[in-house]
């Protein structure tokens, strides 16, 4: 197997904006060529809330990620979250022609296309649609119909939508910084790529990922999606409440919990202390590290509770036999699988997105903040090898992120929609 494709990712976060250069290797593993980061301005709850500071991010972290790979960046694989994130289910129906054909990938493409042309409410659009299960003929429960008989073929879909102003917003910023989108990927979906095995969706296993402004959740079973939720609450609501209650300034509120922080008040010492420095010639402030844990865990006691619901909601709670896996820079903070198990009374471990990766990464690299954008660059790369697949000839008449982005990107599908939106609502697109 030789290496291929370069592949970028780009995590539009709400603390920080990181793009990461991969490829797989001969071994079939992700190979990280360079990294950029850059503090995010101008995005609030995982939604872009200034266009100019937002676009100096991108292109201070792209800059720094193409200086250490060595590589132009021009496409990328952008990733989308925040409140407006909603899913819901659908069953699709084709009817074939011939009962001796087989049921071929293009039966697939085309139920999958039917979906893509479901009317959402004015403003939304579609994502992603996920396929969840097949019926051949009303026999159910059949995960890959390739290659089997039958004339009626049915399919339970996962469908995901968002917001056509929000995602029109992530476009604009990545084409002022002179990138292309190659697709818009759901990032709690890019997360369980880069922290979840195959064996704990087949159990079933809730992914919960903590971000800076939204916390987002995916729920597997049988390998396959079966819940999405974001809840727009994140770890700098935890650093809010920490610079109120203690009355500093954020970058010391900041620092006070990735250092200092625990989520569980009872496991901190009474008499342990921090003292901050004041501000100009004022007295250093000193702050009691278990009143610290008590802010702490009382705001993520909120964001467990808000995790739960969605799992009870999705009416999988009792059959999740791997528990919870905790991700994102959130999930750094001392004694939170404890808390979690508290309060959910499920077993919940901190993923790490080390899995796929090829030896010789850096140490920062595998700091589960990052899993999002390693899993953008892994669906990236899923992207490519099935375009591969599909159009072998062109793997060498056009680079391959063309390929990809000329053959029906999410772009490309609701670039109709947007114009149309902007035109009805009179809305100027500057």
């Amino acid at each position: 197997m030789k290496a291929s494709e370069i592949v970028v990712g780009l995590d539009i976060g709400t603390t920080k904006i990181c793009a990461i250069v991969g490829r797989k290797n001969e071994n079939g593993k992700l190979e990280i060529l360079g990294m950029g980061k850059a503090n995010s301005m101008g995005v609030m709850r995982g939604v872009v809330s200034n266009i100019e500071k937002t676009v100096a991010s991108i292109k201070l972290a792209v800059q720094e990620a193409a200086t250490k790979s060595g590589v132009e960046i021009q496409v990328v694989n952008v990733g989308i979250a925040g409140q407006h994130i909603k899913s819901l289910q659908h069953r699709g129906i084709r009817t074939r022609q011939s009962v001796d054909d087989e049921i071929s990938q293009s039966d697939i493409d085309a139920l999958i296309e039917d979906m893509q042309k479901l009317v959402m409410p004015p403003g939304e659009a579609i994502i992603h649609v996920l396929p969840q299960e097949f019926l051949v003929d009303n026999e159910p429960g059949i995960k890959d119909p390739i290659g089997m008989s039958g004339v009626r073929l049915e399919a339970n879909f996962h469908i995901i939508t968002g917001q056509l102003t929000a995602a029109n917003n992530i476009k604009k910023c990545v084409n002022k910084a002179d990138l292309d989108i190659v697709d818009l990927i759901l990032e709690p979906l890019a997360s369980s790529d880069a922290v979840l095995s195959e064996e704990e969706k087949e159990a079933g296993v809730v992914l919960v990922d903590i971000g800076g402004g939204t916390t987002d959740i995916a729920i597997f079973k049988d390998g396959i999606i079966r819940h999405t939720a974001v809840i727009p609450f994140g770890g700098n609501i935890i650093t809010e409440d920490i610079k109120e209650g203690c009355t500093i300034i954020a970058g010391q509120a900041e620092l006070l919990k990735t250092k200092f922080g625990s989520c569980l008040a009872s496991e901190a010492q009474e008499n342990e202390i921090v003292s901050i420095p004041g501000l100009r010639g004022r007295e250093p402030k000193e702050i009691s590290v278990k009143n610290l844990a008590r802010i702490i865990q009382a705001r993520m006691e909120e964001i467990i509770e808000q995790v739960y619901y969605e799992i009870k909601n999705s009416g999988y709670e009792k059959k999740l036999i791997a528990g919870i896996v905790l991700t994102g820079g959130g999930s750094m903070l001392k004694h939170i699988t404890q808390l979690f198990e508290y309060v959910t009374g499920m077993d919940t471990r901190v993923g790490f997105p080390t899995e796929h990766l090829a030896k010789g990464f850096s140490d920062e690299i595998k700091s589960p903040m990052y899993a999002t954008c390693i899993g953008l660059v892994l669906k990236g790369l899923e992207s490519y090898e099935k375009q591969i697949s599909k159009y072998p000839k062109q793997e060498e008449e056009t680079p391959i992120a063309q390929t990809i982005k000329t053959k029906g990107s999410f772009f490309e599908k609701i670039l109709g929609k947007t114009k149309q939106f902007f035109e009805e609502d009179h809305i100027s697109e500057n």
